[in-house]
């Protein structure tokens, strides 16, 4: 696809749905960090390997440019120009190949001082990267509606597969759908839905979130073909701090209308066994099952 003046469109997923971007403003050496930060570990090595690469390829030129620079230049040519290179921007220094005249020695200093800061950046956003914390909190796949004390109730189901203490976690779920105003204004417009309770002290293995579907509810009175209509997706994020490095952890999933089953439960992540031990199985976290009866509208009581 691609956009006006035959530019190509970007393509980004947003909630399960592929938006495609026009005229987005060319990356400046601003977004050079968050790039790094954001990009997995190989295509980061890979990208600091086409850098360093590069970079000494662009030296091994300017050691060219003049002949003579490089004492015992071995192999001749551009490829001892280019090992010089290598050793000078590493800081190696084995001794064998030195610059010796005015222009080899500039242009070697400006390479040291290039490679010093390198280094320090390098190591600054590998440490960065490396100490980031990342939650491995997985969410079901799809939410469930079902009668809860009498009344419909929609519920999602979180767990945390690294086992560790998130404290003080909290949770937000809200409802992301299409609206016209009176004026006839087409927007997509956010919801805030209340959970029942959205504060956890020791958030450790799994976490039930239901959010009621009573007057007041901005789902109430919905059904699937309705939620289709407005194409409604659920966002459900859960924040909370690490106790084992106190940083904060942040999980974020979306759903779409499509992913909800209706008058269905989810299966049980915790049974006791026969020597009454207590087990918690992951695989069962998307396992969801049909019940005998019950309505398939959000607002019917």
């Amino acid at each position: 696809m691609t956009s006006r003046g035959n530019k190509p469109a970007r393509r980004v997923e947003v909630g399960g749905r592929s938006v495609y971007l026009h005229s987005v403003p060319r990356h400046s050496l601003q977004d050079l960090y968050h790039f790094c930060m954001t990009i997995s570990w190989p295509r980061f090595y890979l990208f600091i390997a086409a850098a360093f690469i590069a970079l000494n390829l662009l030296f091994a030129g300017l050691y060219q440019a003049k002949a003579g620079g490089i004492a015992n230049q071995y192999p001749p040519g551009f490829l001892g120009a280019f090992f010089f290179s290598v050793e000078t921007l590493a800081t190696v220094g084995y001794g064998d190949m030195h610059p010796q005249s005015l222009y080899a020695h500039w242009v070697s200093m400006l390479e040291i001082f290039i490679g010093m800061m390198s280094i320090a950046l390098i190591t600054g956003v590998t440490f960065a990267r490396f100490s980031r914390p990342r939650a491995r909190i997985v969410f079901t796949h799809s939410p469930v509606v079902r009668l809860l004390d009498g009344k419909p109730a929609l519920m999602l189901r979180a767990a945390n597969a690294r086992n560790n203490v998130i404290i003080d976690a909290s949770a937000r779920l809200r409802l992301l759908q299409h609206e016209v105003s009176a004026e006839g204004v087409s927007f997509r417009k956010l919801h805030d839905l209340e959970l029942v309770r959205d504060q956890h002290p020791m958030f450790v293995l799994g976490w039930t979130l239901v959010h009621k579907l009573e007057e007041g509810s901005p789902l109430y009175g919905h059904d699937a073909e309705s939620l289709a209509a407005v194409r409604a997706q659920l966002i459900l994020s859960i924040n909370g701090i690490d106790e084992t490095t106190v940083q904060p952890m942040v999980a974020r999933h979306t759903f779409s209308h499509q992913d909800i089953r209706w008058n269905h439960a989810f299966a049980d992540l915790i049974y006791t066994d026969a020597e009454e031990n207590d087990h918690v199985d992951y695989q069962k976290l998307q396992e969801v099952r049909p019940l005998p009866s019950a309505s398939d509208r959000f607002g019917a009581g």
